[in-house]
This record gives structure tokens, sequence and C-alpha cells, in this order.
């Protein structure tokens, strides 16, 4: 048996490709949007791609299978019941498939969705009875999915129903039974997943919190509060239900000219700059989003642009323009207009207006602080970050809440905001700019420089 997990660092998201090379034949479950490494590990290992297996439809990242089948022909399967509207095949609960030496069984495991299935891999090679589980975003690795998603109406029944699946299917499997999950660390579809991508059922059963509650704890724990749902959620939904359009016919790579530019911002283009905090601190176009390269950019940009924007990426070379492109199309972002040539020194040298914002050191903010010459001060850190220690002078303004809401304040205020090493406080400074904030400021190197500095924290 063929078996490789394939995982998208920052959105931990995580696909397989199983198959039998003795028999030339493969699968793949949850794919990717970008699916080359897909192809290639299967060409590598004289295996063709012949099924596509989706646990679900996923709410944060666009599917593959689209691409995939475009590319190799291969057929799309979900778990009967699953109101998807483009061509695919149904598998029913109880049903196997051969792939040579590889059997796969179909569990119907609702909870996350109410159609989600897990599937159970034997390698008839070795033995008949199951080796290990893709349990999808129904047993995570330290945690378990949420089941939110569908909608408030359906939370009670989700509740029940992954209750069932987790205690009643997958929790009476063979302990030794591997699990692999759909997603891992950095995932929004549970509340806090292990940087480990597997495990098993047994280790599950007695580490995972959420598998040793009576049924009545469970479902009180299941209202409480999970991650907040980005804007991209409700986008990507509804691209995997209806198939998501293959990526040749999204917008070709364009370099625009500041001219161009400037025409498609004022047909209402959204400028993404993907520079770091201080090249966008230093110059950008007015009303510009910064959100830079990082393990969750992904997540980011669902949290704050809207999915159907026009974008106009500000990157430092080609190649981090592509790069960034792929972070977009697995979120569905696929209005990409193109990139500013030549980057701000040519948007400079064509007279165009540009703005700052300035980072504020540790020692400038330690003196505004002792002489309470600041007018707001915010920190836009998570609650738990909050809680092990802040600047006693800040206020609490996580960055999902104030991306909802900008604060009701003057627009002419000074505003100063912090994070833990600066990267979302430029998002959140860029983002009170572009809401018409007038005196923006971002802590450079946030709370870690603070502390560096000698500067002190409190405790919640």
């Amino acid at each position: 048996m063929y078996f490789k997990q394939i995982s998208v660092e920052g959105m931990g998201c995580l696909s397989y490709i199983i198959g039998c090379p003795k028999a030339k034949l493969a699968c793949v479950v949850d794919p990717k949007r970008d699916v080359q490494e897909y192809i290639n590990l299967a060409r590598e290992n004289g295996m063709k791609i012949t099924h596509i297996f989706e646990t679900h439809i996923h709410a944060d990242h666009v599917s593959g299978n689209q691409e995939l089948r475009s590319r190799t022909g291969a057929e799309i399967c979900f778990m009967e019941g699953t109101p998807v509207t483009f061509k695919h095949s149904s598998v029913k609960e109880g049903q196997t498939m051969n792939f040579g030496s590889v059997k796969l069984e179909f569990l119907k495991t609702p909870g996350h969705t109410p159609d989600s299935m897990s599937i159970l891999v034997s390698d008839t090679m070795r033995g008949d009875e199951p080796w290990m589980a893709l349990t999808g975003d129904c047993m995570f690795v330290g945690d378990i999915g949420r089941p939110d998603l569908a909608g408030e109406d359906l939370i009670k029944e989700q509740t029940r129903n992954l209750y069932n699946s987790l205690y009643n299917k997958l929790g009476k499997m063979p302990d030794n039974l591997e699990v692999f999950p759909a997603h891992g660390e950095g995932s929004l579809c549970g509340k806090g997943m292990s940087s480990k991508s597997s495990s098993t059922i047994g280790f599950e059963k007695n580490h995972n919190n959420m598998l040793n509650l009576s049924e009545e704890v469970f479902e009180d724990q299941m209202i409480q509060v999970f991650p907040e749902r980005p804007k991209s959620f409700t986008h990507i939904i509804n691209m995997n239900k209806n198939g998501a359009p293959l990526l040749e016919r999204c917008p070709i790579t364009r370099d625009l000219s500041p001219s161009q530019v400037k025409r498609e911002i004022d047909n209402g283009a959204l400028v993404l700059d993907t520079r770091d905090t201080a090249a966008f601190g230093g110059v950008h176009i007015p009303d510009s989003i910064n959100i830079g390269f990082a393990k969750q950019t992904a997540n980011w940009i669902g949290m704050v642009i809207e999915p159907d924007a026009k974008l106009i990426l500000i990157v430092s070379d080609e190649t981090a323009y592509e790069d960034m492109t792929v972070h977009l199309h697995r979120i569905g972002y696929d209005n990409i207009i193109g990139y500013l040539y030549g980057g701000l020194a040519a948007w400079q040298e064509a007279g165009l207006p540009i703005r700052q914002l300035w980072q504020i050191s540790t020692e400038k903010l330690k003196s505004k602080l002792e002489r309470n010459r600041y007018d707001y001060f915010y920190d836009v850190r998570t609650d738990a970050e909050w809680e092990s220690g802040h600047i006693k002078q800040a206020k609490h303004l996580p960055l999902t809440k104030l991306l909802k809401q900008a604060p009701d304040i003057p627009n002419d205020k000074e505003i100063i905001v912090t994070c833990g090493v600066g990267y979302r406080g430029n998002i959140a400074a860029s983002f009170l700019q572009n809401a018409g904030f007038e005196h923006v400021h971002s802590l450079a190197g946030g709370t870690t420089a603070w502390v560096n500095s000698g500067g002190t924290m409190v405790e919640q």
C-alpha cells in the first residue's frame, strides 16, 4: 500500500493520496485546490488516480476535486445525501471499494456537517482489519470538529450527531486504529488541535478531553464559543457545493502600471499589500490593507477581505505574487486583477498619493504612557494572550472583534495598536486607516519587543 499525508502549512489542511503501485491505482481524499503534487506522486509511483473522495463539504478551503478531475478524469465521490450540484457519485454506509491491495470502507459520521463521512483503510496484503481511519472533520488530534457551521438552527441536532459519531462509531473502533484527520494545527474547524498530525483511537479516548464526557456535558460544551467564522467560509461552502471554477479560467497574471492600478482602484479594486510591516509603514497606497506572508496568511485574508473583492497585490517580486495567488485561490479569492509592476517606487515616481503608517518604538510608547500623552491604545491579541500578560494601559480589542466593527471613537484621535510581534497590529492599523482613522500607529515588534526592552506586563 502507498499512503501519504499532504499538509497545507498555516491553514492546517490535511489531504491524502492512497494507492497500490502493483495495481497501478490510486485515490485522493480531501484534495487541496493546487493539485500538481498529487499528480506528481501518482506518476512517480506508477499509479493512476481514478477516484477522489471528499469526507464532507469543506468550509475553510476550496476543494481541488474539479481541478483533479479535469487533469485525470477521476470520479468524485461523497457520502450519499451530500448536497452538491455537480456530477458526482455517492457512497453508502458500510460500502467498500478496492484499489489493488487497498480496501476502503465508508462510515457516515455526521456532526461537523450533516453528511460527513470517515474512511477506514485496510492493506489487505497485511491483514483484513482496518489499519487507519481518515476521520475528516469529525475527530481531530486532541480536538473534535465544530458543529456550528451548518447553521444555528441545526446546532443541537449536529451536536447529537457528533456525539454519536465520536462515541458510538469511531470510539468503539479498536484502540490501535490510527487516526488521520482532515485538519491539524492552524485550522479554524476546531478549537485547539495538536501540532501532531496523526494519533490512535486509544490515545484520543484516553487524552482527548472531549471524548470523556457524558452526553449532557458534551452538549453543554458544544454551545461554547467557537473560533471566529471568517468572511470567506460561506463563499467557500458555496464554491464547494457547486464546483469551483478551474484555475485556468481565473484572471491571467497582469503586471500593472501605476496608471492602470490607479484606474482599477477608482473602479472599486482593493489593494492587498503583502510586504512586511516596516515596508508598509514607510509608504503605501492609501486605503490598502497590509497582510504579509505568514503561516496563517490565508486565514487572515478570509477574516479581513470580502471574497468578491477585486484585488491588486503589492509584492516584492513576481515569485511573491505567484505564491500569494496560491494562498488566495485556496480560499476562493479568484478575482485577482494583477500586481503593481515596479512596486511602490514606480507608484511614487508617477507622483501618485501615498500614506504612512508609522511604527512607534517601545521607547516612545513608554514616554507617551508615562506622561499620559495618548488617546487610545488597543491590544488586538486573543483572550488567552491578553490574560497571560498585557501592557497595563492597553484596552483589549481582539482583532476578530475589531474587524467586525471599528471602535466608536472620533477618527481624528491618535490610535496605537499592538499584538504579539507586530503582524496582526499592522493588519488592525491598516484596517483602521481604511475605515477613515487619520492617526494610527502600530507598536514595532509588538509586546515581544516591549518585554525585550524592559517593559512590564500585567496579568488579567
